[in-house]
C-alpha cells in the first residue's frame, strides 16, 4: 500500500525540518507539508527536508489537511502528524499497521494511554480533551480515549466522510462521520512530546476558546442534522401511506 504523510503547518520553521526526517522512509512512499500561510521559513526548511511542499491559502486546520489529502491523490493510507514535534512520526508503524491490516478503519493515536511528557499538554487541555470524549460517547458511543491529531485512515475512506469543517472541527468531524458510517476505531499508545514553539490552539485564551466551540458545536450539528432527517424520512413515509390509503 502506498503511504503518504500529511503535515500541516503554520510557522513551524523551528521544528518541522527534524519532524520531515523522522518519518520512516522504509514505510512512506511520500511526506507532504502543507504550508497554511507561514510567514517564516518552514516552507524552505520542509523541502530541504525531503518533503514536497504544497501552499494552501484558505486559513484553517482542516483545510490544510484537506488540500494535503487531495495532493496525495494516489494514496491508498494517509497519516496525518502534526508538524510542531509534538508527536513522533517514528512511531508511524503504531498508528498505520492496524489500517493497513484491515483491523481498524480509522486509528488515532492515544496521548493519554502512551508517553506523555511532562508539560507537553496543560491541564486545560486535557480537560477539554475529556470531556469530547465523553461527549462522543454519549451521543455516538464512540469508545476512544483521546482524539489528538497524530491518525491514520485510508484515503478512500476519508474521501467518503466528505469533510467540511475547515478550522478547529476537523479532527471531531472525522470522529463523528466514522461514527455515523459505523467505522472502526481505535486509539493506540503513542508517544506525546513537549512542542517547539507556541501552540495555536492551547497556547493562547483565544486559540482554547475557538477550539473548544467547534470540538462542541461539530457532535451537536451533526446530531441535530441527523434527527432532522430522520424525523423528514419518517414524515414523508406517513405522508406516503396516507395517500395510498386514499
Amino acid at each position: 500500500m502506498k503511504i503518504s504523510v500529511i503535515i500541516p503547518t503554520l510557522n513551524e520553521e523551528g521544528a518541522i525540518g527534524s519532524v520531515v526526517r523522522a518519518v520512516p522512509a522504509n514505510r512512506v512512499d511520500e511526506v507532504i507539508v502543507v504550508d497554511n500561510g507561514s510567514t517564516d521559513n518552514t516552507a524552505e526548511i520542509a523541502a530541504s527536508a525531503g518533503a514536497r511542499v504544497i501552499i494552501e491559502p484558505l486559513a484553517g486546520y482542516g483545510s490544510a489537511c484537506l488540500a494535503g489529502a487531495m495532493a496525495a491523490a494516489d494514496a491508498d493510507i494517509l497519516v496525518f502528524v502534526d508538524g510542531d514535534r509534538s508527536d513522533d512520526p517514528a512511531e508511524l508503524s503504531v498508528v498505520v499497521d492496524p489500517v493497513a491490516d484491515n483491523q481498524a478503519d480509522l486509528v488515532i493515536g492515544s496521548r493519554l494511554k502512551g508517553n506523555l511528557e511532562s508539560g507537553a499538554m496543560p491541564l486545560h487541555g486535557r480537560l477539554g480533551n475529556r470531556f469530547i470524549v465523553w461527549l462522543l460517547r454519549l451521543l455516538y458511543g464512540v469508545k476512544l480515549n483521546d482524539i489528538g491529531s497524530f491518525r491514520a485512515i485510508k484515503a478512500q475512506t476519508l474521501f467518503s466522510l466528505k469533510m467540511e469543517q475547515m478550522t478547529y472541527g476537523w479532527p471531531v468531524e472525522m470522529v463523528v462521520k466514522a461514527a455515523r458510517q459505523k467505522l472502526r476505531m481505535l486509539n493506540v499508545p503513542v508517544t506525546y512530546q513537549r512542542r517547539i514553539g507556541k501552540s495555536k490552539v492551547t497556547g493562547t485564551i483565544r486559540g482554547t476558546i475557538l477550539a473548544t466551540y467547534y470540538l462542541v458545536l461539530v457532535p451537536l450539528k451533526y446530531l441535530f442534522e441527523s434527527n432532522h432527517h430522520r424525523k423528514a424520512q419518517q414524515h414523508d413515509f406517513s405522508r406516503h401511506g396516507s395517500d395510498q390509503q386514499l
